[in-house]
C-alpha cells in the first residue's frame, strides 16, 4: 500500500514538469485518503461542469482545509479511502463526472485528477469516446480553483 507522503512526492515532481503521469496515477489508487465527511456524506465541490471529492494525504492537508471552511472548534469527520476505491466505486457511483482533487488547500501542492481515460474506469470517463488508447494519465485542470467553490454535496 502506499501513503500520503509518497503521493504528495509524485505529485511535487509533475508540479515541476517532471516524472510519469501513469506512476502518479498508480500511487493515488495506492495512497490511503482522507476523505472530509458532512452532511451523511463525503465533503465535494461542483466546478467546472465536475463533481470533486476533496481529499487529503494526511491529517495536516486536511486540517488546513478545515481552516478554510469553518470555526476552528468544529469537529470533521472523515473516511480514510484508498484512492483505488474513490476511483473505481465511488466515481462511477456519482449520476455526474466527477474526479478527485487531491490536497487542495495546498495552493503549491494540489492536484486534480479529472474523469478522463487513464485515471477513472472508461464507463465514467468524459473523454472515453475521443481518447486514443496511448491517452491518459493525471492532466492538471487549468480553468480556475476548487477551493473557492462548493462545499459538501
Amino acid at each position: 500500500m502506499g501513503n500520503g507522503a509518497t503521493l504528495r512526492e509524485r505529485i511535487a515532481e509533475r508540479r515541476a514538469g517532471t516524472g510519469d503521469p501513469r506512476a502518479l496515477v498508480g500511487e493515488l489508487r495506492r495512497a490511503p485518503l482522507l476523505v472530509p465527511l458532512d452532511g451523511g456524506g463525503l465533503w465535494t465541490a461542483h466546478f467546472g461542469g465536475i463533481r470533486w471529492i476533496c481529499a487529503f494525504t494526511g491529517e495536516n492537508s486536511l486540517a488546513r482545509f478545515a481552516n478554510r471552511h469553518g470555526p476552528g472548534d468544529r469537529e470533521w469527520e472523515f473516511a480514510e479511502l484508498l484512492g483505488a476505491r474513490l476511483l473505481d466505486e465511488i466515481v462511477p457511483a456519482m449520476a455526474e463526472p466527477a474526479g478527485i482533487a487531491v490536497d487542495v488547500a495546498d495552493e503549491d501542492a494540489s492536484m486534480l485528477f479529472p474523469p478522463v481515460v487513464g485515471i477513472v474506469p472508461e464507463a465514467v470517463a468524459v473523454d472515453a469516446a475521443t481518447a486514443g488508447p496511448d491517452e491518459g494519465g493525471a492532466r492538471p485542470v487549468a480553468t480556475g480553483d476548487p477551493r473557492t467553490e462548493g462545499g459538501a454535496h
